[in-house]
Order: structure tokens, then C-alpha cells, then sequence
């Protein structure tokens, strides 16, 4: 399908569609590469272009990418009108906590279901997991399942109504907690400097949460792309997704910088050998 603005959805024909069962709840997973399993987890409106430009990086970067369809049209060019109504279903879903005071989104357990999956079918050290705007927050908190050992936190949004809140609950809290301290684990993240969605407070609340182990970066919002897709143009309205919608796909540029890391913090754990 063509979008009014030229631009085409995926067919996303170069991964395997497969349907992957936790506790009884069916998800479809789009599964490509070899190598150590990475958990990308879509952003708002659902699993676009541009998440899947990032899988092709990360499958490219020697690693088994698993592309959870969790909201939206698979392959779909972000649209305004298309993610009106994708943001609006999500945000009364009993899946997701998008709101103060939810707590942990529900739909984390059936992810740490698939990163254990992940993890027996690909062998390596752990899982690597990414999430990104909407589902920022859930590749911290999969890390409760001891399998993951690389979660990348890309611009979480939520909650929504509160710039200096976790989507995570205070018995997760601590058990995230728990294995910075028993295990040393690590947590990469970036925003824009002033997005609005994911805020210099919400980076605050983690490193009170993570101390030392929260490696947050901050980039400049003038790095970000000028004309990304219409969601994130009319709805968005900031600069926001630094390795999705507002990468500008240029060598040395900062935010091809950060895929480069993102890429690198995975291989260091995922690969040690190499």
C-alpha cells in the first residue's frame, strides 16, 4: 500500500512470520538473522518502516531479531489517521499501563515468555531487548527475567500523564533493582533533549532508580530528521525517536551514531567473544 505522501508500507518478506505462545496468550513474531536473540519491541503506531529498517541493522549486526506484533498494522507506513486510532485502542487496553499509578503493563510477562524462547532456540550468553516510545520502559522491565542482559530504553513514554514516572510497578522496581546489584546489569538509553514525551525527568527518575548502571544519553534535538512520517510530524509534534522516525540516515551523523552504540552495547554482551 502507498501512503498519500508517496511512501510505501513493508512486506516485510525477508522474515518469517511465526506464532509464539506464553501462558496460553498467541502473539505473531517476525523473526530474521542468526546469532543471539534481540528483542525489538515496536514504538507507536505499530511495527513501521523504520522499526524494521532497525530489525535489517540489527539481524545485518549478527543477531536473531524478534519483532513482536503487540498494536497496529504490521508493515504500515505511520500515518496520522492510522495512529489516532492505534494510540486510542492501546491506551484503554488491559495489555498496557499507559497512565500514573498502572503500574507494569501486563503485556511484559507474555515478553519475558518470548525473551526465554528467544533465548533456548538462539543459545549466547542472554537476550538482548529494545524498546521503543510506548514500549520504552518494557526492555527494562523484561530484564526481570534473568535471560536478558542488554536492555536498550529508546524515548519511554510512559506514563503518559506524568513526565517524571515509571511504567513499572514497586515490586519490579526492585526486582530490576535486585539485578543491577546481583548481577551487574546495564541499561542504554536515549531521548532528544527536548522531547516532551520522554522528558529530562523521566531520565532522572531512572538513574535514582539504577544509580551508575543507567547510561543515559541525551542528544540534541537539531539532530533530529525534519520531515518524518505524518504520525510523528501532526501527533508526535517533537523530536523523539532517535534510532526510528527522526534518524537521519547519514554516515557520522549523531543519531546513526547511536544505532552504532546500540549495535556495539549488544555485541559486548551478546558476543563477548568477538
Amino acid at each position: 500500500m502507498t501512503a498519500a505522501d508517496g511512501r510505501l508500507d513493508d512486506a516485510l518478506t525477508d522474515f518469517s512470520r511465526r506464532l509464539v505462545e506464553v501462558d496460553g496468550v498467541v502473539k505473531t513474531v517476525y523473526v530474521a538473522g542468526s546469532g543471539p536473540a534481540v528483542v525489538l519491541m515496536p514504538e507507536m503506531p505499530g511495527i513501521s518502516p523504520d522499526v524494521l529498517r532497525l530489525a535489517r541493522w540489527i539481524r545485518d549486526a549478527g543477531f536473531t531479531v524478534h519483532v513482536p506484533s503487540l498494536f497496529g498494522t504490521d508493515g504500515a507506513y505511520p500515518t496520522a489517521e492510522r495512529g489516532r486510532e492505534v494510540v486510542r485502542r492501546a491506551c484503554v487496553s488491559a495489555e498496557f499501563r499507559a497512565f500514573a499509578g498502572g503500574g507494569t503493563s501486563p503485556v511484559t510477562a507474555w515478553l519475558r515468555g518470548l525473551a526465554r524462547q528467544a533465548h533456548a532456540a538462539c543459545g549466547g550468553p542472554g537476550v538482548g531487548t529494545i524498546g521503543l516510545c510506548f514500549t520504552g520502559n518494557f526492555a527494562l522491565t523484561m530484564a526481570i527475567e534473568p535471560s536478558v542482559v542488554a536492555p536498550v530504553v529508546n524515548h519511554p513514554s510512559l506514563p503518559l500523564d506524568d513526565p517524571a514516572g515509571l511504567e513499572l510497578g514497586d515490586e519490579d522496581a526492585r526486582a530490576v533493582r535486585d539485578r543491577v546489584t546481583r548481577d551487574g546489569l546495564k541499561v542504554l538509553a536515549y531521548r532528544f533533549e527536548g522531547d516532551r514525551w520522554c522528558t529530562g525527568q523521566r531520565f532522572a527518575a531512572y538513574r535514582a532508580l539504577l544509580g551508575d548502571a543507567f547510561d543515559g544519553r541525551v542528544l540534541s534535538d537539531s539532530s533530529a530528521r525534519t520531515d518524518p512520517p505524518p504520525f510523528f510530524r501532526d501527533m508526535v509534534e517533537t523530536p523523539h525517536s532517535v534510532v526510528t522516525a527522526h534518524l537521519v540516515d547519514e554516515a557520522g551523523h549523531p543519531t546513526v551514531e547511536a544505532r552504532d552504540d546500540i549495535l556495539a552495547f549488544l555485541g559486548e554482551r551478546l558476543k563477548p567473544n568477538d
